[in-house]
């Protein structure tokens, strides 16, 4: 007769508790798969609203970037759309960005389609745009990369290449004005909001005492004139209580714009509409045209003005940053 072995009482719990591990261990996977897919579908869905909210991937000799166009709804055979090209912040992409500033909504009603390139997460872990990474020679790699979205969008869908702006956020408008500088031919209007100017930064390092206010942008003033155009016309936006980009940023985007274009400052004005954050507006001008309009919102900290409520960096507070970006490139349109 065989002999039975016996198994100790902490061999039989240490066998329960494997067991109840891999229980656990997989409903826990379980669970994370499940929430991945469900991130990944809800990822995959449009924004609020009617129009087409189309992807692409834009591919160059630094990389790929993936893209979201918004195409208004009830676009015409052989109808050329203005295009606003909107850069999202860090810890951002492009549904989110579209979702907090609700350019699409006034892309819908005024007629202009809507182009939202997106970071890589592999290329900067927080999703920001590497814009002060000059000395690498990757912030131009990465503005080489939205400018070929741009030029696939112009391509295979109704967008007048003639008229097109760009926009950003943080991260996103220091790129915008690198993009305007780098490529100043392409866009008749910039706007930055809670950025940075170019020429502020060439590193990681220096990126963050250009944040606080604390480094001057080294661009040639001359600059503006080396490829025989001038730098598009500007309007920066930024909070007068910005706690990670300092309001300097903005004040010094705004003048190195002037400096280059020998503007000078028109005398200030206040607006305060109903309960939103008041807002003073300053233009430069050169002759009767507007170089630069500095936006400072006062009360207002590191978040998209008047953006929807309920989402990150958005202060449904503040005077619509959106209207007037797209009211300061459709005058350059028609200019």
């Amino acid at each position: 007769m065989a002999r039975r072995t016996r198994t100790s009482p902490w061999a039989r719990l240490f066998a329960t508790g494997v067991k109840a591990m891999a229980r656990s261990t997989s409903r826990t996977t379980t669970r994370a798969v499940a929430q991945s897919l469900k991130a990944g579908a809800d990822a995959l869905k449009p924004p609020p609203g009617p129009g087409a909210w189309i992807p692409g991937m834009a591919i160059g000799a630094t990389g790929a970037r993936r893209y979201r166009l918004y195409q208004p709804p009830g676009t015409k055979f052989g109808e050329r759309l203005p295009l606003m090209v909107m850069l999202h912040g860090c810890a951002q992409d492009a549904k989110s960005f579209a979702t907090c500033t609700r350019m699409n909504r006034i892309a819908a009603s005024q007629r202009f389609a809507v182009l939202y390139p997106e970071q890589d997460r592999l290329a900067n872990a927080q999703g920001c745009w590497n814009w002060f990474d000059t000395r690498s020679g990757r912030a131009q790699g990465e503005a080489a990369l939205i400018m070929r979205a741009i030029d696939q969008v112009c391509l295979l869908y109704p967008v007048d290449r003639t008229r097109v702006a760009v926009a950003g956020l943080s991260a996103g408008a220091s790129m915008a004005a690198l993009l305007a500088t780098k490529y100043p031919g392409r866009f008749k209007a910039v706007v930055m909001h809670s950025g940075i100017p170019p020429g502020t930064a060439h590193s990681s390092l220096s990126a963050l005492g250009a944040m606080r206010g604390r480094r001057s942008a080294t661009v040639p003033i001359a600059a503006a004139g080396t490829t025989g155009t001038a730098w598009p016309p500007l309007m920066v936006i930024h909070g007068g209580m910005d706690p990670v980009v300092s309001v300097r940023n903005g004040q010094a985007a705004v003048q190195l714009w002037a400096d280059a274009h020998g503007a000078t400052a028109s005398q200030s004005r206040s607006v305060q509409r109903g309960k939103r954050h008041a807002l003073t507006i300053t233009d430069f001008k050169s002759g009767r045209n507007i170089v630069a309009r500095w936006v400072e919102v006062g009360r207002l900290g590191h978040a998209w003005s008047g953006g929807a409520a309920g989402q990150a960096f958005s202060d449904a507070q503040g005077p619509d940053a959106s209207r007037m970006a797209w009211a300061f490139a459709l005058k350059q349109f028609d200019a």
